[in-house]
């Protein structure tokens, strides 16, 4: 198993003690704008990002947080008037 990089799926019932996790996979198909999608991205980014300082994932946690910060900038950015999201691809 040398260089191979094992997946392992986790049952979110064997997390012991976790903290319930609000990730709503259907709220994203309810999204109808980048900016939402940014906002949204940045709220769940944010809270992955505690977690990972939770767990001492210092680096994990930064790159979440610089997501998180990307995410913001981008939802704050868009918003106003006169002020369009790059068209949707």
């Amino acid at each position: 198993m040398s260089g191979e990089l094992a997946i392992r799926k986790i049952n979110p019932a064997t997390l012991q003690g976790a903290k319930s996790m609000t990730f709503d996979s259907g709220r994203s198909a309810e999204l109808n704008s980048a900016p939402e999608a940014a906002a949204y991205i940045a709220s769940l980014t944010e809270e992955l990002a505690r977690m990972g300082k939770r767990h001492d994932l210092d680096s994990l946690a930064f790159i979440l947080e610089m997501a998180r910060l990307e995410a913001d900038q981008l939802s704050k950015l868009w918003t106003g008037p006169g002020r369009r999201p790059p068209a949707a691809s």
